[in-house]
């Protein structure tokens, strides 16, 4: 009965499929609705505003602007939340002041939606406009590392080294804005109750986020407030802060002592955080060998005027490779926007980016393949740290892609049209691979199932499943003896759903629970049966829901009837092992990609893609092969297509939908291979599992890159890389 390592259908998939599954939008109850009136300016103030139409509008209920705003909330001052930057979080209907184009400045709530979008339309609003610099090229000058976290140390003197190198690039590469736009847009329904207790249905990585943030905004105590999640479809890291709409919701239902359900439309969604805009400037040095012997990266990001936001960013370029000779530096440039948010493998799809394709340049200024260039310089320890890492199979993973990519034979197996140009390249990935403290509660009941309780969330990738999956095989019972429920403050607390940290975080202390539970059976067993008091605990296994002693077995469910009504229940809380520390863990891989480039129109296509990854032990190699399928097209679509577009006048977002926003579609997707090596890591986690979800995207833009110059013989150094880049002169 092995569930762990093989494919298992998502048990949550027909719930999703027959639409059983219950989104914060579908939350059935008598609700209002509400919607936000946003600016129109990004810098000034509101002179006046007059919501005497809007207020006399059929089924308006309640209209709510700085002018309003109970006293109790301006005087509040924790507005944040766990994973709140450094600096003063955004405070709606606070004052006049006006941060950026698009802030909320007007809610409106009626008995519908249509009502309430139509009366917004009715307020009257005059600002004192001041002069915007929103973009980051305009305000490079006031770039400082002051305001952004110091990077991993410098190692030896970058300088003499880059001095005396035989091959050396500076190179600049720069990132578009790219926005999170998972399925379900943000949403948050509120249920007020007889006794003022309210229960907040809210679209969220973690409900302890919102929790956090509603006790810290509204002073609601701990018994007044429930948040639950119990399906989230997508996020991507949109959902890792709690957005504007869950105070909206909050403080209309409070006010008016009525449900209230406030949903963003998809421009909105344009109108809060996003993976920033960033510029790096590379310097690498090599000897004739190809050994690295300097590297430099510099990167300036932006960030909002109100909150510090930072990624890990140049850390990777110090990290990857063996080179002795490394200067990192990071700075922050504050602009006249939204904070940026996290957004799927944070700081590291950007670093990356922006090294893998130096890595590329330097390599063909040496003469030297591509991939014996990595293998020339590959390292087995975190030079950063100076640490050895709890696992590494990178090597193996650049034999296999090699090998299953056909990569030393490329250029023989052209069998193209003449229109087309075609070419080849690659990166390598990684991501952290890293445990959080969670805590998992455990049942059984008359029946023999097990119900196990955790906060964390099921933002799409398959949690529900996985973890049915774990304890499923630690109990040594089938998968249909397991009920995994999740999404609820009510639950034992867990960290947010993000960082690809779950399956080592939460799957850690599930396995520990079922382990503790395995020890009560044991125990009850051991005292009804006085026979056996001598037996240890080693000579005991678990199948079959039955403890098995010899050739004799005894059901769960017999042994539990004689145990007490408490005994059936446990709690348990996991963290990271003391001295885990010594060590660093990732996971990694290997992309390859095939491109086609159209001579005359300049039209990139990818029509193959290999990705070969180590990651630690694969809990379901069907939900981890989907989560790397779905982060490499997000990864084709960053480097092809999506550019988040501003207004340099007024800081509007120009394309805030999908018909100018593009993302990757099914006519981009041909090719794609993926595959897992073998990796044992008994030091990252008792489960010995590394995350995938972020893993696909790292390296792909460049390894897209590095085939556009293999194919045209041009370096495209700016993302997206689009047929006009291609034909420029």
């Amino acid at each position: 009965m092995l569930n762990i390592g093989n494919k298992q259908t998502r048990v949550d998939g027909p719930q999703k499929v027959t639409g059983k599954a219950t989104y914060t939008a579908d939350i059935a109850a008598p609700f209002y609705h509400a919607y936000v009136l946003q600016s129109t300016i990004a810098c000034g103030s509101i002179t006046a505003i007059d919501t005497t139409a809007a207020e006399a509008f059929e089924g308006v209920k309640a209209i709510f602007t700085h002018l309003n705003l109970p006293e109790r909330l301006k005087n509040k001052v924790d507005y944040t939340d766990p994973l709140a930057p450094p600096g003063k979080p955004f405070r709606p209907f606070y004052n006049n002041t006006i941060l950026y184009n698009g802030q909320p400045i007007a809610l409106v709530v009626a008995e519908s939606f249509e009502q309430a979008r139509y009366a917004s339309k009715l307020i009257k609003v005059t600002y004192e406009e001041k002069k915007f610099k929103g973009s980051l090229a305009e305000n490079l000058k006031n770039a400082s590392a002051d305001r952004a976290p110091e990077p991993a140390k410098n190692r030896g003197d970058f300088t003499k080294a880059f001095k005396n190198s035989d091959y050396t690039i500076i190179r600049e590469y720069r990132q578009s804005r790219n926005y999170h736009n998972p399925m379900e847009p943000h949403a948050t329904s509120v249920e007020y109750n007889s006794d003022g207790n309210i229960v907040v249905y809210d679209k969220i990585q973690g409900v302890a986020s919102s929790l956090k943030y509603l006790k810290g905004v509204f002073g609601l105590g701990a018994d007044s407030v429930r948040v639950k999640s119990d399906f989230v479809g997508g996020a991507f890291g949109s959902g890792l802060r709690p957005q504007y709409q869950l105070f909206m919701a909050t403080l209309a239902a409070l006010e008016l002592k009525h449900n209230v359900q406030m949903v963003m439309t998809r421009a909105q969604m344009f109108s809060f955080g996003y993976r920033p805009e960033v510029i790096h400037t590379m310097k690498l040095g090599c000897s004739k060998d190809g050994t690295l012997t300097a590297l430099s990266h510099k990167t300036v990001g932006e960030t909002s005027t109100f909150e510090d936001f930072n990624e890990t960013i140049v850390d990777w370029s110090g990290l990857l490779y063996k080179c002795d000779n490394v200067n990192l530096e990071y700075e922050l440039t504050p602009v006249q926007s939204y904070t940026p948010l996290d957004m799927r493998a944070p700081g590291g799809v950007s670093g990356v980016y922006a090294l893998e394709c130096a890595i590329d340049e330097l390599a063909h200024e040496a003469g030297i393949d591509p991939l014996e260039f990595r293998r020339k310089n590959y390292v087995d320890y975190d030079q950063n740290e100076n640490k050895p890492f709890t696992s590494k199979e990178l090597k193996a993973c650049y034999a296999r892609c090699e090998e299953v990519f056909n990569w030393n034979n490329r250029k023989s197996l052209a069998k193209i049209d003449p229109h087309l140009l075609l070419g080849y390249g690659m990166a390598t990935g990684s991501w952290e691979a890293l445990q959080q403290p969670a805590s998992v509660a455990l049942s059984m009941n008359e029946m023999g199932t097990f119900t196990i309780k955790c906060a964390t969330a099921d933002i799409g990738t398959g949690t529900y499943t996985v973890m049915s999956q774990i304890a499923a095989d630690k109990l040594g019972v089938s998968l249909d003896k397991i009920k995994f429920k999740l999404g609820d403050t009510a639950f034992p607390d867990s960290p947010i759903e993000g960082g690809s940290w779950t399956v080592s975080s939460v799957g850690s202390a599930v396995a520990a629970i079922c382990e503790k539970f395995q020890y009560r059976i044991f125990d009850v067993w051991k005292r009804n049966n006085p026979e056996y008091q001598a037996v240890a605990f080693e000579a005991i296994s678990f199948q079959d829901a039955k403890l098995k002693y010899g050739s004799k077995t005894f059901a769960f469910t017999e042994i539990m009837q004689q145990a007490s009504k408490d005994e059936l229940s446990i709690a348990h809380s996991e963290a990271p092992a003391d001295g885990q520390d010594t060590h660093s863990g990732y996971a990694h891989c290997c992309v390859m990609v095939e491109v086609t480039v159209d001579k005359e129109l300049g039209i990139i296509k990818v029509p193959r893609l290999v990705n070969v990854s180590a990651a630690g032990k694969i809990i379901n190699p069907k939900t981890a092969e989907n989560q790397l399928l779905g982060s490499m097209i997000w990864g084709l679509g960053m480097a092809l297509r999506e550019e988040g577009m501003v207004d340099s006048r007024y800081g509007r977002v120009m394309n805030a939908n999908f018909a100018e926003y593009h993302i990757a579609v099914n006519a981009d997707i041909h090719d794609i291979h993926t595959e897992f090596v073998e990796e044992h890591d008994d030091k990252v986690n008792p489960l010995g599992a590394k995350g995938v979800g972020e893993l696909g995207i790292v390296g792909l833009a460049a390894a897209i890159s590095n085939a556009i110059f293999d194919a045209t013989g041009k370096r495209l150094r700016k993302l997206p890389m689009l047929l006009d880049d291609v034909l420029e002169v």
